[in-house]
Protein backbone atom coordinates (compact mmCIF):
# COMPACT_ATOMS: atom_id res chain seq x y z
CA UNK A 1 0.00 0.00 0.00
CA UNK A 2 1.01 3.39 -0.69
CA UNK A 3 2.38 5.28 2.54
CA UNK A 4 0.68 8.67 1.74
CA UNK A 5 -2.89 7.01 2.87
CA UNK A 6 -4.04 6.93 -0.87
CA UNK A 7 -5.04 3.32 -0.51
CA UNK A 8 -2.92 2.19 -4.01
CA UNK A 9 -1.39 -0.50 -4.29
CA UNK A 10 2.27 -0.54 -5.25
CA UNK A 11 3.87 -2.97 -6.74
CA UNK A 12 8.20 -3.08 -7.12
CA UNK A 13 10.00 -5.54 -9.56
CA UNK A 14 12.84 -7.13 -7.71
CA UNK A 15 14.42 -9.13 -10.91
CA UNK A 16 16.74 -7.83 -12.45
CA UNK A 17 15.48 -8.36 -16.11
CA UNK A 18 12.58 -6.21 -15.62
CA UNK A 19 12.75 -2.61 -17.56
CA UNK A 20 12.58 -1.11 -13.83
CA UNK A 21 13.66 -3.35 -10.82
CA UNK A 22 14.62 -2.23 -7.81
CA UNK A 23 16.94 -3.76 -5.30
CA UNK A 24 15.82 -5.20 -1.81
CA UNK A 25 18.55 -5.68 0.87
CA UNK A 26 17.39 -6.18 4.59
CA UNK A 27 20.38 -5.44 7.39
CA UNK A 28 21.02 -7.76 10.30
CA UNK A 29 17.60 -6.18 12.22
CA UNK A 30 15.34 -7.13 9.52
CA UNK A 31 14.53 -3.50 8.41
CA UNK A 32 14.42 -3.01 4.69
CA UNK A 33 16.05 -1.03 2.50
CA UNK A 34 14.70 -0.51 -1.41
CA UNK A 35 16.76 1.57 -3.84
CA UNK A 36 16.18 3.18 -5.89
CA UNK A 37 13.74 5.38 -4.52
CA UNK A 38 9.77 4.73 -5.41
CA UNK A 39 8.12 7.95 -8.12
CA UNK A 40 4.93 7.93 -8.61
CA UNK A 41 3.86 9.66 -11.72
CA UNK A 42 0.22 8.67 -11.57
CA UNK A 43 -2.18 9.05 -8.99
CA UNK A 44 -0.82 10.72 -5.67
CA UNK A 45 2.07 11.23 -7.01
CA UNK A 46 4.26 10.19 -4.10
CA UNK A 47 8.10 10.55 -3.52
CA UNK A 48 9.85 8.30 -1.25
CA UNK A 49 12.80 6.17 0.11
CA UNK A 50 12.32 2.85 1.93
CA UNK A 51 15.44 3.06 4.30
CA UNK A 52 15.87 0.59 7.22
CA UNK A 53 12.30 -0.10 7.01
CA UNK A 54 11.35 4.02 7.71
CA UNK A 55 9.40 6.06 4.62
CA UNK A 56 11.77 9.11 3.61
CA UNK A 57 9.81 11.80 2.14
CA UNK A 58 10.74 13.18 -0.84
CA UNK A 59 7.63 15.53 -1.28
CA UNK A 60 4.93 15.41 -3.58
CA UNK A 61 5.18 16.89 -7.05
CA UNK A 62 2.06 18.27 -9.10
Amino acid sequence: MCPCGCGDVLEVALIKEARQSWTLSVDAENRPTLHPSIWRTTGCRSHFWIRKGRIHWCGKTG
